[in-house]
């Protein structure tokens, strides 16, 4: 066997740890992150080895990679829009994207440790749920910029919309066509569903109509608003003769975003409840699902173009202009009117 075949790789070290090539790659750059009790048994394991990194990958190393790395939630329509605009952006200046995806079985520090991996000179984090200090301490390592998710007096950039406005936006749409029964499925946890819950409680209550404010369980899912929905058709079939107070069905449903929406109307579809002849359903995010004719969402714009280009732009203000004072971007959303909102049957 040569010489060149037999020299350990940095797959031999990370299999000798049970770690994955790119939590090795983290540890042998000296990159902050791994734990120490990680660190002393990768270096162990490349001195038993006798791992050495090559000298031309690591000069290559020092260079400047030019990559911005997305993490990216694969379930969400709208982060799908928003990546294809951050490419166009990105690619408009000379950068390109390393995408790095959240799922139900892959968390943010696992993407993230990713784009570190793959050298990314910014992060971009779509929605990222981590705790503000784990992200101010992430960008310590790498400039970061939030997207869609609020984080008061952090370090760090923020590009976002403002959720309550638009949520409330819905709310006065739906009372002008002479709602007053009108239900909100929640988002979960998180800080971009506490905005969006609270935007809806004080539209409500801006309207008068605290007695009707009605805050279903919920979260980012079609499932979730298949679910919501058929609670409240549970509660309306139970009443017998005149329906009671708090069972009876709304005459209009806001969900949390556009996929939570479309469950509820798949739900109500089902249920032979007429959209909107009965019921007014909104959503929010304006995602490509929502403009199908099939569904013709009414729902509010977060404009994934116009946060693309600012969270680009803010990405390479700390790059290549040296910009350190953090920054937040907050866009006005936008309501669209479709097929789902109408005035409320007599």
């Amino acid at each position: 066997m040569s010489e060149k075949a037999a020299r350990p790789r940095l797959e031999d070290v990370a299999a000798r740890v049970g770690l994955s090539t790119a939590s090795v790659s983290l540890v042998l750059r000296g990159v902050p992150g791994p734990s120490e009790r990680t660190r002393q048994r990768v270096l162990k394991a490349a001195a038993e080895l006798g791992y050495q990194p090559d000298r031309n990958a690591s000069m290559l190393a020092r260079r400047r990679s030019r990559l911005l790395g997305v993490m990216v939630d694969i379930h969400s329509p709208f982060h799908a829009e928003l990546v294809e605009h951050l490419h166009t952006a990105a690619e408009r200046v000379g950068y390109d994207l390393v995408l790095s995806t959240q799922t139900r079985t892959r968390d943010e520090a696992t993407a993230v440790e990713t784009l570190l991996a793959f050298r990314s000179e910014a992060l971009i984090l779509l929605g990222p749920v981590a705790p503000a200090a784990t992200l101010v301490a992430l960008h310590q390592k790498a400039p970061v910029v939030s997207v869609g998710r609020r984080i008061p007096d952090a370090e760090l950039d923020v590009v976002r919309t403002a959720d309550d406005d638009g949520v409330g936006q819905i709310v006065d749409h739906l009372t002008g066509l002479g709602h007053r029964s009108i239900a909100y499925v929640d988002g979960g946890k998180g800080v971009i569903a506490t905005d969006r819950r609270r935007g809806y409680r004080e539209a409500m209550r801006r309207h008068g109509l605290d007695d009707h404010i009605r805050v279903l369980h919920g979260d980012h899912t079609e499932e979730a608003g298949e679910r919501a929905t058929g609670q409240l058709l549970s509660g309306t079939q139970r009443a017998t003769g005149q329906l009671l107070s708090g069972t009876q069905l709304p005459t209009a449903v806001v969900a949390f975003n556009d996929q939570c929406a479309i469950g509820v109307l798949t739900a109500l579809g089902r249920a032979g409840v007429p959209v909107p002849g009965a019921v007014s359903v909104a959503g929010y995010d304006d995602d490509a699902l929502s403009r199908l004719s099939c569904f013709n969402l009414t729902t509010v714009s977060q404009s994934a173009e116009e946060q693309a280009h600012h969270t680009v732009t803010a990405a390479l203000e700390r790059l290549d202009e040296g910009r350190t004072e953090p920054r937040e971007i907050v866009l006005a959303p936008r309501l669209v009117l479709r097929g789902t909102t109408a005035t409320v049957a007599p």
